[in-house]
C-alpha cells in the first residue's frame, strides 16, 4: 500500500500480528531487503516495512532538501500515526541505521528498542561532516551523469562489499536487481540529503536514549566494528554483537545467526544486562 505523509507517498508493506517492528534498509535497498525474514518475524510481531524516500516504489521528490534526516524522521512519525502504533522496535542497516538512530533522538517514545546494523551516529566535527558532504555531492553528480546502471557497477565494487563477492551467485543477483530497480534522482537526493555529512552528529547524544539498544556488526568490516565498540560505551543500555567471517551487510552474508540474534534480542531483551 501506499501511505501519503507530508506531501510525499510511501511504499509501506505491514505484515504479522504483535508489537510493532520497523524495518529500514540501507541505501540502494527497499522493502525487499527483508524479505528473506517475514516467514518468522511475523509470527511474533506486526512488521512494519518502509521503502524510505526516493528508494523502491516511494516517491523521489526532485528537492534534496525534502530527504533530510528531520524530514525522513517526521515521515516515519506519520507512518506510525496512518497505522496507529504508538511504539515500535526499529531496526535499521546502514542508511537505515543513522535514519534509526536519528528516530530514536527525535522521537523517543514511539520507539520500545532499537537495533542497529553496520551504522554510525555521524561525524563528529564539522570539518570532517563538510568533507564527507563534498564527496557526497560528488558522488550524485556521477550517478546523475553516468546513469544507474553504471553507479551500480561501481558501488559493487567499493571495499566496503569487498566480502559480498563471495556470496552465492543467486544473492548476488538478487542484490543487484534491488540496486537497479532505483533511479537516479532518488539515489542522488539521498546522497546530497541524508548522506552521513548531511545528518546531525549523535555522538553527544546517545547517553539520552532510553531504551535498549543491540548493535550488530561484521567482524570484517573494522571500520563499523571500531565505531560500534565505542557506541556501546555510551548507550545506557546497550549490547554489541558481531559476527564472524561476514562484512558490513550481515543480514545478507549470515542470513541465520542475524535471524537468531534479532529475534534473541526482541523476544528477550528484557532479560538481557545493561552491557
Amino acid at each position: 500500500m501506499h501511505i501519503h505523509v507530508n506531501g510525499v507517498p510511501y511504499r509501506v508493506e505491514a505484515e504479522g500480528q504483535g508489537p510493532a517492528l520497523l524495518l529500514l534498509h540501507g541505501f540502494t535497498g527497499s522493502r525487499a531487503t527483508w524479505e528473506p525474514y517475514l516467514t518468522n518475524w511475523t509470527r511474533h510481531f506486526q512488521v512494519v516495512r518502509v521503502d524510505l524516500i526516493g528508494h523502491g516504489d516511494s516517491a523521489a521528490p526532485p528537492d534534496p532538501s525534502r530527504y533530510t534526516m528531520d524530514r525522513a524522521a517526521a515521515d516515519l512519525a506519520g507512518i506510525l500515526d496512518r497505522l496507529q502504533i504508538s511504539r515500535a522496535h526499529v531496526l535499521g542497516y546502514s542508511m537505515g541505521g543513522r535514519l534509526a538512530l536519528s528516530f530514536a533522538a527525535w522521537y523517543p517514545d514511539r520507539v520500545e528498542t532499537l537495533l542497529l546494523e553496520s551504522s554510525s551516529p555521524g561525524l563528529k566535527t564539522d570539518t570532517e561532516r563538510r568533507a564527507r558532504r563534498e564527496r557526497d555531492e560528488e558522488l550524485a553528480d556521477r550517478i546523475e551523469r553516468e546513469g544507474l546502471e553504471a553507479f551500480v557497477r561501481y558501488w559493487e565494487g567499493i571495499p566496503l562489499f569487498a566480502s559480498q563477492r563471495n556470496l552465492p551467485e543467486k544473492v548476488r543477483q538478487a542484490l543487484r536487481k534491488e540496486r537497479l530497480a532505483q533511479r537516479t534522482r532518488g539515489l542522488a537526493n539521498s546522497l546530497r540529503g541524508m548522506g552521513t555529512g548531511a545528518q546531525p552528529s549523535w555522538w553527544e547524544h546517545l547517553g539520552r536514549i532510553p531504551c535498549p539498544v543491540l548493535l550488530i556488526t561484521g567482524e570484517l568490516d573494522q571500520k563499523f566494528c571500531r565505531i560500534a565498540e565505542e557506541m556501546k560505551g555510551q548507550f545506557s543500555r546497550c549490547r554489541w554483537r558481531t559476527v564472524p567471517g561476514v562484512g558490513h551487510a550481515v543480514h545478507v552474508e549470515a542470513p541465520r545467526l542475524f535471524d537468531t540474534i534479532v529475534m534473541e534480542f526482541l523476544l528477550h531483551q528484557g532479560k538481557f544486562p545493561n552491557s
